[in-house]
């Protein structure tokens, strides 16, 4: 009897040493909140956040938008981090708890062993008209259309949203990758656009946004859209991350302002290109302007089952072409915080997922 009640004393003792340690640093102490609770409310004091999501960055401040995370209380910690291998490499060292990806990475990362979810989906009005991608074509190489790509080689990154990009095209274009020479290249900053310039491959997927300066570069060099729709934009989380009660509260109120941001973008333009193109990225007021006209407006998804049967889809071909394990797609998606986002952007919610 003796040793149990020292046990239990321990134990209280324990609990009450991390409360008080936790309140001396003005933030509250963490609960672990199951996946299907319902999310928080209320923000505990000290809640901090640490985000990979640089363009959205600059819109909450250029928007005032900033001020409803300081009324709640949330302090964030910014990451000049976004896309999938660095985020991965982030979530690893525990770096990070969110950053801002196309779809592709929350699959590598399941398949890597890191544990992620879901917390935000958005989409482009006329994707087809405001493609993510179009493929560049080396100078004198002719490529007109998916048919030609037969026997190219073509630059391929199988982690990355262009590598998911690459398979799409071939099973439209009903080719396989024995029909092809895929070129294994990591697509960072310009690296696709010198490969097609210095030919080291045929073909290779470059933003929509690089086109011309890829043409004006290269004497000779063309590109064709791929008729694909790859407009996938998420915002994902470790899973440790949306287990944790403080962080949980957190976000809810983040992916609202990130809704009310990113269609803030919409209406402002100009405001748009010169706080993230601008001010961040070091572009030229004329060309800022001109990519964010390339890239569209975005919008919200009053649900979100078309993109995850988008996002399925996508998974069993890479499972297949990639030989990866069979992947139900569900178990990566954080949908509760689906209204979240719905509530935010209210009226302005699309239906029929912008299609």
């Amino acid at each position: 009897m003796m040793r149990t009640s020292r046990q239990a004393l321990t134990a209280v003792l324990a609990t009450v040493l991390a409360t008080t340690a936790a309140c001396g640093s003005g933030e509250e102490a963490a609960t672990k909140l199951e996946l299907s609770a319902a999310l928080p409310d209320r923000v505990p004091s000290g809640a901090t956040l640490r985000l990979g999501d640089p363009q959205l960055q600059a819109l909450i401040g250029a928007s005032g938008l900033d001020s409803e995370l300081d009324d709640a209380g949330i302090t964030i910690e910014w990451a000049n981090i976004s896309g999938g291998p660095q985020s991965i490499q982030a979530f690893r060292a525990d770096k990070l708890d969110c950053a801002s990806v196309a779809d592709i990475p929350s699959l590598f990362a399941a398949w890597t062993g890191t544990s992620t979810k879901i917390v935000f989906q958005s989409v482009t009005v006329d994707p087809l008209e405001h493609p993510i991608y179009k493929l560049g074509v080396a100078p004198g190489v002719g490529v007109a259309s998916l048919a030609d790509l037969r026997g190219k080689k073509i630059a391929y990154s199988a982690g990355q949203a262009q590598g998911a990009l690459v398979l799409r095209v071939l099973q439209k274009a009903g080719l396989t990758q024995k029909d092809v020479q895929l070129v294994e290249l990591t697509s960072t900053g310009d690296s696709y656009v010198t490969a097609l310039g210095s030919k080291a491959v045929d073909v290779a997927p470059i933003g929509a946004q690089n086109v011309k300066l890829y043409e004006a570069k290269y004497p000779g060099a063309t590109s064709i859209s791929t008729g694909i729709r790859d407009d996938a934009s998420t915002l994902y989380c470790l899973t440790s991350a949306v287990e944790d009660a403080n962080k949980a509260a957190a976000l809810k109120v983040y992916v609202a302002v990130r809704t009310k941001a990113l269609l803030w973008s919409n209406d402002h333009p100009d405001e748009f290109a010169k706080a993230y193109y601008q001010d961040t990225q070091g572009l030229s007021e004329k060309d800022a302007k001109a990519v964010v006209e390339i890239n569209g407006d975005k919008a919200i998804p009053a649900t979100w089952d078309a993109a995850i049967t988008r996002l399925q889809e996508t998974a069993d071909l890479l499972a297949k072409e990639q030989n990866h394990d069979k992947l139900d797609v569900n178990t990566l998606i954080d949908r509760r915080f689906e209204e979240v986002q719905a509530d935010a952007a209210g009226a302005a919610v699309v239906t029929g997922d912008a299609a």
